[in-house]
């Protein structure tokens, strides 16, 4: 980058994009290391790094950790924390948020469930019932026509029903 860009604190968009993509992963340089390398404040630096998304996914357990670090820091405190870790403030806010919440969702009433549960096994009688009388059904058909056959068979009666 020309000098002359950093006495002005001037910087064109593809400068402003590899510094950004610099702090971002995999490099992840921190702030403090790019201010040194390029003559910009940090706090600008933090700043420009910030307008740009980063391009991991956190898993749950990840989100769920930061929100374990960062709970107890001021908002100060958490934006230094954001900027060192490529993180939005409102993002982990959110997560935070969904920490927060998420034993007061909808909760089903336990007599519900046992109610389902006595209808379900209900039904399942009903069924395993009216399987039996059709399977027995079905055995009776089947004796009937062998029988049929065998009356057949010893009358020599040959006409096929």
């Amino acid at each position: 980058m020309a000098k002359d860009n950093r006495a002005n604190n001037k910087y064109t968009k593809e400068e402003k994009e590899k510094l950004i993509a610099r702090m971002l992963p995999p490099e992840q340089i921190s702030t403090r290391n790019l201010s040194i390398e390029t003559g910009s404040s940090q706090s600008t630096l933090a700043t420009r790094g910030s307008t740009s998304k980063p391009k991991r996914n956190k898993s749950s357990k990840d989100k769920f950790m930061v929100v374990m670090e960062t709970y107890t820091l001021a908002e100060i405190e958490l934006s230094k924390y954001c900027r060192e870790n490529g993180l939005y403030v409102e993002e982990v806010k959110a997560w935070r948020s969904s920490c927060i919440a998420a034993n007061d969702g909808v909760r089903i009433n336990s007599l519900d469930l046992s109610d389902e549960l006595k209808e379900e096994k209900k039904k399942s009688k009903e069924l395993a019932r009216d399987l039996i009388y059709k399977e027995k059904a079905l055995a009776e058909t089947v004796a009937l026509l062998v029988l049929k056959k065998k009356l057949g068979a010893i009358f020599g009666d040959n006409e096929e029903d």
